[in-house]
């Protein structure tokens, strides 16, 4: 059982950065990919970003790549989303989920532990 907690997010002007953290409970942490989604207000729920088990491998959504950078440590259970050049269109609901087949995946349903997510608001 792993339990995810985000933090972090709030409201910032366009062309600004925040840092979204997830902190993991369970001793497990370690064996589960690591994922960031965001959803809209009435759209589906997106693929953001990805990291491998061991931290080694990333995968981004081309919306975001070369702006936001995932990583992971594991010594504090923890996994980052540093968001830079933030758009309005980054403005989101961002979740983070646990995957513990290991691999890089944007889809959904192969995530097994959701976090209940935090406030993204970027101001034009």
């Amino acid at each position: 059982q792993v339990q995810l907690v985000e933090s972090g997010g709030g409201l910032v002007q366009a062309g600004g950065s925040l840092r979204l953290s997830c902190a993991a409970s369970g001793r497990t942490f370690g064996r589960y990919a690591m994922g960031w989604f965001r959803q809209a207000p009435g759209k589906e729920r997106e693929f953001v970003a990805a990291v491998s088990w061991t931290g080694g491998s990333t995968y981004y959504a081309d919306s975001v790549k070369g702006r936001f950078t995932i990583s992971r440590d594991g010594a504090k259970n923890t996994v980052y989303l540093q968001m830079n050049s933030l758009k309005p269109e980054d403005t989101a609901v961002y979740h983070c989920a646990a995957d513990h087949t290991r691999g890089l995946t944007d889809s959904t349903s192969k995530y097994d532990y959701w976090g209940q997510g935090t406030q993204v608001t970027v101001a034009s």
